[in-house]
């Protein structure tokens, strides 16, 4: 019997190209640092320590502008994935900051003091240091005010305004609109004024009262230079 013939050209059972073995391990490194990338991406935004250390942990984190928005994105998200996202051109009315994000000592309380009552909270820091609005707001003074010296006065609503003295220079006008975080002037010691500070005061209704205690209320402690998310608090 003759052997039985193959087709013209076979060489043989076909075998699958084999890729080079250090090319093949350079794509699977790849996708792996890939995968974990996006999955670190996802994970991290703001972190979990922020958000569940107690009030008098020093680890606790103080969130800025950016996070608080952030974290109101992610919660609109999870009900709505397909509704806007916030950012910082919108007004976001529960956010309250430090009016002085750079170092300060606290230099007087509000309180009695010298025979008198003093309305505000004194937050001593080096000349010319920028502060900032605690809340979105109406400017309805840029200018100098008596015993304050040149100072701000915001209208944040609900019959809350908020005072800031003895600025060094202003850099708002009246009638502008601010956001919370956004430059009003530098720390100065014009006016009544012992030293350079900024005085920050809080009136509800015309009333004065205790700027330590409200920002407590509305989720800042700025003796420990602490901020909480949107409208939460810091008292323990």
């Amino acid at each position: 019997m003759r052997p039985r013939q193959q087709p013209n050209g076979y060489r043989g059972r076909r075998r699958l190209p084999r890729l080079p073995s250090k090319r093949y391990a350079g794509i699977v490194l790849a996708a792996f640092v890939g995968a974990a990338i996006v999955v670190g991406a996802a994970a991290v935004v703001v972190p979990e320590k922020a958000w569940s250390a107690g009030p008098d942990d020093p680890t606790r984190l103080g969130l800025s502008v950016d996070d608080r928005l952030n974290a109101v994105d992610r919660a609109n998200r999870s009900v709505d994935r397909n509704g806007p996202a916030l950012n910082l051109g919108q007004s976001a009315p529960d956010v309250w900051l430090i009016p002085i994000r750079s170092h300060f000592e606290i230099s007087s309380l509000y309180g009695a003091r010298w025979g008198g009552m003093h309305f505000g909270l004194d937050m001593a820091a080096p000349y010319g240091t920028p502060y900032y609005a605690a809340h979105a707001g109406i400017v309805t003074l840029a200018a100098w005010d008596s015993g304050y010296g040149y100072a701000v006065r915001i209208d944040v609503g609900n019959g809350i305004e908020n005072v800031y003295g003895h600025s060094s220079r202003l850099l708002v006008a009246k009638g502008q609109k601010v956001q919370a975080g956004q430059v009003l002037g530098l720390v100065g010691s014009t006016g009544q004024s012992t030293g350079n500070h900024l005085h920050y005061e809080v009136n509800i209704n015309g009333q004065h009262v205790d700027p330590m205690q409200f920002m407590l209320t509305h989720g800042v402690d700025i003796r420990k230079r602490q901020e909480a998310a949107n409208g939460g608090t810091v008292i323990s």
